[in-house]
C-alpha cells in the first residue's frame, strides 16, 4: 500500500496522536549495536557521533547527557515519503506558535518531537489543520 501524497488530504486527515513517553536526543560515540540495549526509538549516524532518540527514563538510568525533553506526536495518516510540503506545513504552523519541531519521517508516518511543556498546545495547533478543512 502506498502512502498519501496529496498535501490537502494529508493535512486534513493527519490525526495527530501524542506518544505516552518522554524522549531525549543523545549523542554517543560507537556503533548502534553498542547501544541496542537502550531500545532507541530512532538513531542516526552523524560525523560527530551517533544520535539516539531514547526515553528520558533510559537516558537517566544510563547516565547519558541530554539537553531537552520531548514528547512525540505521530501523524497517523500513512504519508508517502514522496509527499511534498507536509513537513514544511507542520513545522511552520508549530513555529508560528513558538514550538520547535524535530521531525522524523518513517515509512508509514511522520513523527514530530516537541518540548514536553508544549506538547498539548502542539496537538491543539496541529488539529487546527483538520478543523480548517471542515469549514
Amino acid at each position: 500500500m502506498s502512502g498519501e501524497t496529496n498535501l490537502t488530504t494529508l493535512l486534513a486527515s493527519m490525526s495527530p496522536s501524542l506518544m505516552t513517553d518522554e524522549y531525549v536526543f543523545c549523542s554517543v560515540q560507537g556503533e548502534y549495536l553498542d547501544f541496542n540495549a537502550l531500545s532507541p526509538l530512532a538513531s542516526f549516524h552523524e560525523a560527530e557521533g551517533l544520535t539516539l532518540v531514547i526515553t528520558k527514563e533510559m537516558a537517566l538510568a544510563n547516565q547519558l547527557p541530554f539537553e531537552s525533553v520531548f514528547r512525540g506526536i505521530t501523524l497517523t495518516i500513512h504519508s508517502s515519503l514522496d509527499a511534498v510540503g507536509l513537513t514544511a506545513a507542520v513545522s511552520g504552523k508549530l513555529a508560528a506558535n513558538n514550538i520547535s519541531a524535530n521531525v522524523i519521517a518513517a515509512y508509514y508516518h511522520d513523527h514530530i518531537f516537541v518540548q514536553t511543556e508544549k506538547a498539548e498546545l502542539a496537538l491543539t495547533v496541529l488539529n487546527e489543520f483538520c478543523s480548517q478543512q471542515e469549514r
